[in-house]
């Protein structure tokens, strides 16, 4: 009975084959820190463009200090609340970039909420592209999905898209 197959050739249990998956996905740590990028296009930026309702994003990376402007100023002075601020620079976090590039932004349309969703995808599109290595951290952390959602329209007969005028009985 040497066709048997003995207990070191039997397959794996799931448990380990999970075990293994968890193993093999990359973190920041196990990522290197190098700028592994492709050639830049002019200028040495990396671009990448977020939309959200209605805003518009245009970001440029490359390395640098850590410098963050938008539209000319710097996100102190153009963000006012600290939810936007801190929602801008989750994808640099993310992969660990906050110190290592320099971000350019041109924001247009919509508020603050929705120029801050826009600049989150042209960050992490930018990032992206600039290393490969990036793009699974970025996924997880939900970085690269554009929010399609959108103010519902105002319906006839109604105060807005749901809300109706008070009703009288008497």
């Amino acid at each position: 009975m040497a066709d048997s197959p003995t207990p070191q050739d039997a397959p794996a249990s799931s448990e380990e084959s999970v075990a293994v998956a968890v193993a093999e996905k990359p973190t920041v740590s196990s990522l290197t820190h190098e700028w592994t990028a492709p050639k830049p296009k002019a200028g040495g930026y990396h671009w990448g463009t977020g939309r959200r309702k209605s805003s518009i994003a245009r970001v440029r990376i490359k390395q640098g200090t850590g410098k963050f402007v938008i539209n000319g100023r710097e996100v102190e002075k153009y963000f006012h609340l600290e939810r936007d601020r801190n929602t801008i620079v989750a994808p640099l976090e993310a992969t660990d970039t906050r110190k290592r590039v320099d971000v350019f932004v041109n924001a247009s349309g919509g508020g603050t909420t929705g120029q801050a969703g826009a600049i989150v995808l042209g960050i992490a599109r930018a990032l992206k592209e600039a290393s490969k290595e990036y793009e699974s951290l970025l996924r997880d952390g939900k970085y690269l999905t554009r929010d399609g959602r959108r103010v519902e329209r105002k319906k006839y007969g109604r105060r807005g898209a749901r809300r109706s005028f008070q009703f009288s009985k008497r």
